[in-house]
């Protein structure tokens, strides 16, 4: 197993099969080691440096149904909510305050968010605070779509790919979205300049180990910017309620590998990981991982954003106790970095 870490660690490549098995044959002490050459990884190019994200959830309306997300179409318990341009260029005020630099906007497909009226927020976020970058989550959109954003002004593009396994998606998702939708998307984006990320649930409904193979392949090919991966959790009001969670330590297994594939990436301790693992944040720092995403929404709807149940969304996961995060961090040897973080080449 060592052997086939140290050639990952040098070539930066392995095949499906040998990511299957250390994967499926890694016991506590190869994860350890794995952990420890991430970390000297992500030294080697980002140091001891976590790049913060002030995180906007700007709407829970979603046209979409997807089988696992708590504020699909489908789910009436949801408590619906939309920000104002007023409302998300405040916390973009209060998030500059606050120390951040970049500014991600969230939300599910919410027909409200035009064109016109994201070029509208993005063009006067990128006017108050110039030195700041714009990430958009917002889903699939028209190439077309996705060139005005950038040219408003955005930078990055999160778009979660979900699974590399066409079949899989099939049973993930309704059959009106596809897989080869989401990937000519992606191709899309980074078509228009934007940087890009993609990622995908650990120990989602239907996945197998060869799936997780297939996705450090992926990973490996399409070389995104950033890349989101966190442990699946069910959410009461969606088919998958009674499915069992993802695994924290398979998650964090997941960065080291994806941090030795890809060096310069832009890795997010998810706060799925947070939220499933009370020190989840930190071990995915210490597996390799270097961003965190601190809510900056408005109190009032952080907790009606809910993709997950008990998503957390105070404390440390807050814009608000950035010192508490620091300190957090500061226990593991990382510091807060004060610019944009944007990904190296």
């Amino acid at each position: 197993m060592r052997d086939l870490i140290d050639r990952l660690v040098r070539e930066h490549t392995l095949s499906e099969e040998a990511y299957l098995r250390i994967i499926t044959e890694a016991d506590e002490k190869d994860a350890a080691y794995l952990a420890e050459k991430a970390l000297a990884e992500k030294r080697k190019h980002y140091g001891d440096e976590v790049f913060i994200r002030g995180l906007i959830e700007v709407s829970n309306i979603c046209k979409n149904d997807c089988y696992y997300c708590g504020i699909r179409a489908g789910n009436k318990n949801c408590d619906r909510y939309r920000l104002s341009e007023e409302e998300i260029l405040e916390c973009c005020n209060v998030g500059y305050e606050l120390g951040f630099r970049t500014f991600v906007m969230q939300g599910g497909e919410d027909g409200y968010f035009t064109d016109d009226v994201l070029v509208s927020i993005i063009t006067k976020i990128k006017s108050m605070h110039p030195d700041c970058a714009v990430t958009l989550s917002l889903g699939e959109r028209s190439l077309e779509s996705y060139k005005r954003l950038k040219e408003a002004g955005a930078d990055r593009y999160l778009l979660r790919h979900e699974t590399a396994n066409k079949t899989h998606y099939s049973k993930l998702h309704p059959e009106n979205l596809s897989w080869e939708r989401r990937m000519e998307c992606l191709e899309n984006l980074r078509k228009c300049g934007y940087q890009v990320g993609c990622g995908f649930m650990v120990g989602s409904p239907f996945q197998t180990k060869e799936m997780l193979a297939a996705e450090l392949k992926f990973i490996e090919e399409f070389k995104p910017d950033m890349c989101g991966i966190g442990p699946f959790i069910p959410h009461k009001d969606t088919p998958f309620r009674d499915r069992a969670a993802g695994s924290a330590d398979l998650t964090c297994l997941l960065l080291s590998m994806i941090r030795l594939i890809h060096p310069t990436v832009l890795l997010p301790a998810t706060t799925a990981l947070g939220t499933i693992k009370g020190d989840g944040r930190e071990r995915g720092i210490l597996a390799g991982a270097n961003v965190v995403m601190p809510n900056l929404s408005p109190v009032s709807v952080r907790k009606k954003y809910m993709l997950y149940d008990n998503k957390l969304s105070t404390g440390a996961e807050s814009a608000e106790e950035l010192d508490k995060l620091k300190k957090k961090l500061a226990a593991i040897g990382c510091t807060v970095s004060a610019n944009r973080g944007d990904a190296k080449k």
